[in-house]
């Protein structure tokens, strides 16, 4: 079951959210052929350790921990990709996902950028892929239940000829990185059986649609981590931290005059 927030908890969340956020511009100017995923990891853990904060991401348990405060998941690399050695080329699309708790609040943002100039393809996807997060956010505050906002994000990118991964959903987030609800960005049999949730302020939710080129199976690598689309199609990955308040959804990742990637 869902926690709800207090307008106190969710003006904490803002805090980490923020510092989230300018991470994420802190690396943009990274984005450049010939850089190291390595180097913006380090940038982004040395950030958050200047601020106190902690990664949300290293140490995560699996197979083998998640090592980086960041997954860096580059072309058709849909989530989880581990930096490291690999240098960025022009053409390349890189999906930054990263979060940090600040004071015992967590906030958590991605977003996929491009390393100079893409195909007509690959920057119609990142656009989809920003505008159905953007419509996501729009939605909450006009629909009662989330399923109807996942099915309107399902039509949109299917309208738009790419498709939803369904192997990865968004998640409550607070007080720890993942707590419930599961939030899936398709109309799932989830949510026809019982895992729908109303949408009511208090609710803070990481949404976080991943859209691919081709189709929607992914498989993992080797790393135990980084995902892939099984065609070898490009995925590109949007995500922010929202919190529903009594006059409307409030994106927590943002900056402070709204600004988002």
């Amino acid at each position: 079951m869902e926690i709800l927030r207090s307008a106190r908890e969710i003006a904490q969340m803002r805090k980490a959210g923020l510092l989230v956020w300018r991470a994420h511009n802190l690396i943009k100017p990274m984005i450049q052929p010939d850089v190291t995923t390595g180097e913006i990891d380090a940038t982004v853990e040395e950030f958050f350790a200047q601020h106190d904060a902690t990664p949300l991401f290293k140490g995560v348990p699996g197979t083998v921990p998640f090592p980086a405060v960041t997954c860096i998941s580059i072309n058709e690399e849909v989530v989880h990709g581990i930096p490291g050695p690999r240098r960025l080329v022009e053409g390349d699309i890189v999906s930054i996902d990263t979060g940090c708790k600040l004071n015992g609040w967590c906030g958590d943002a991605a977003a996929t950028y491009a390393v100079g100039r893409l195909s007509p393809e690959t920057q119609r996807l990142l656009d989809v892929t920003k505008e159905v997060l953007a419509l996501s956010i729009d939605l909450m505050g006009k629909r009662s239940h989330w399923s109807e906002v996942a099915l309107e994000m399902q039509k949109f990118v299917r309208k738009n000829r790419f498709s939803v991964v369904e192997a990865f959903v968004g998640h409550g987030i607070g007080r720890e990185m993942h707590e419930d609800p599961q939030v899936p960005n398709f109309v799932s049999g989830q949510l026809r059986r019982g895992g729908d949730f109303q949408l009511v302020p208090g609710l803070v939710i990481a949404v976080e649609p991943m859209v691919n080129i081709g189709t929607k199976r992914v498989r993992t690598l080797d790393d135990y981590w980084t995902q892939v689309t099984v065609d070898g199609k490009p995925s590109a990955h949007f995500e922010h931290t929202i919190a529903l308040t009594e006059s409307g959804p409030e994106v927590l990742t943002c900056g402070p005059k709204g600004e988002s990637w």
